[in-house]
């Protein structure tokens, strides 16, 4: 074999820089991505809670929880799965609040995400299994787009490669952050050979994830959390077989990577739950407000139908969670039947009242009825017995 036919045809280049200056801030490619991977994220999640019965706006009440805790989260994961960067021989731990310096992992993000967005369900009076159903394929898109931020950090590809789409990795300047070091002329230096971006077969990963949930969410009607546990499936068994290719330095256990173990013992765990728990997909309907059923429309309809009517939108006490039937005559006629309240079993009576979530822990037991509930219905619906309603980001590093 020749010199010639061992060199690549093609390869796919890396930014030389990852930060910009602009006067005194630093932008940051890494966190634009995580911020745009946010907002596609929240957009994705307002659209399914809608289509469930969910008052428009509630996805902003709970990111204001979720998108710290996930990063709090991360970043301890971080911490806690590398130590010796911080409390280590040479190590400072107040580095570990030195957050902007990178190191973030995406299994403390999802648990401290979830903290947070059970916390906002609670406020709310939303099902936790809703938000978590709602936000499953929002989450790999955008951890997607997060990992455009590793392309520009020219970091996380993996061991040597020949082939068309091999990366091309630059050497970073460690005293000047985000910019690839140079030499003498000023170009600026390549590793040497091509890499796999497994960076980037995570990213095309994570969008097939977020596809599979959308097609089968949608045609077996997933409720209960079975499709976020359907995207964490199909999450870490992406990244198994990837993060096994990775070749930056990363703690093991038994000579394999600590985040093989971790998405090993994650799928087997989603696996459980999603065999495990059966049951039709929770639709929501407000009790204990002045609400009406909210189109499916974006959120600029919604507001500007808000400001011409000269009132702004009463958010609801709670929920009640209804089957799809009655959740559907509610959004065409306004009205909840007395029988969407009873249910036709005992069963299903005692089901509806355990999903039921308090949206304040204080309130009365029977809050007064609103006249507008008695003239379409629900004051009947409510005498029938119904229960009022009780109370990523992606990574740097890992």
């Amino acid at each position: 074999m020749t010199l010639v036919s061992q060199t690549p045809l093609a390869a796919l280049p890396s930014p030389t820089t990852a930060v910009w200056q602009v006067g005194p801030v630093p932008i940051r490619a890494y966190a634009l991505c995580i911020i745009v991977g946010i907002v596609v994220a929240c957009w994705v999640t307002e659209r399914r809670l809608r289509q469930r019965g969910v008052a428009p706006g509630a996805v902003l009440d709970i990111a204001v929880w979720a998108v710290p805790a996930g990063i709090i989260g991360a970043r301890i994961y971080h911490v806690v799965t590398s130590p010796e960067k911080y409390f280590g021989t040479g190590g400072d731990p107040l580095k570990a609040f030195a957050i902007w310096e990178g190191g973030l992992g995406i299994w403390g993000a999802v648990a401290g995400g979830a903290v947070g967005a059970w916390i906002a369900a609670r406020q709310l009076g939303i099902p936790f299994t809703v938000v978590a159903d709602a936000v499953a394929p929002g989450l790999p898109l955008a951890q997607a787009i997060g990992r455009l931020g590793n392309w520009f950090n020219n970091e996380l590809y993996g061991g040597r490669t020949t082939l068309p789409w091999g990366l091309e990795i630059h050497r970073m300047d460690p005293d000047n952050p985000g910019q690839a070091l140079r030499d003498d002329a000023g170009r600026p230096i390549l590793e040497e050979g091509l890499y796999h971006p497994t960076f980037a077969y995570e990213l095309l990963w994570n969008l097939g994830v977020a596809a599979l949930v959308l097609v089968l969410d949608r045609r077996l009607k997933l409720g209960r959390g079975r499709a976020f546990a359907l995207y964490v499936m199909g999450y870490t068994a992406g990244r198994f077989w990837i993060e096994l290719m990775r070749t930056d330095e990363a703690n093991t256990i038994l000579g394999v990577r600590l985040n093989v173990w971790t998405a090993a013992v994650v799928f087997l765990g989603a696996l459980i739950y999603f065999l495990r728990v059966r049951g039709p997909r929770e639709y929501l309907v407000p009790v204990g407000a002045a609400a009406t059923p909210a189109p499916e429309s974006d959120l600029s309809q919604v507001d500007l139908s808000a400001r011409e009517a000269g009132s702004r939108p009463v958010a609801p006490e709670g929920y009640r969670v209804v089957g799809e039937e009655q959740f559907r005559r509610w959004r065409e006629t306004g009205e909840l039947p007395p029988e969407a309240a009873d249910g036709p079993d005992d069963a299903a009576r005692a089901e509806a009242a355990d999903d039921v979530v308090a949206a304040d822990d204080t309130a009365p037991e029977r809050a007064p009825q609103p006249a507008h509930r008695a003239a379409t219905g629900d004051a009947e619906a409510g005498d029938a017995g119904a229960p009022d309603a009780g109370a990523r980001p992606a990574d740097r590093d890992s």
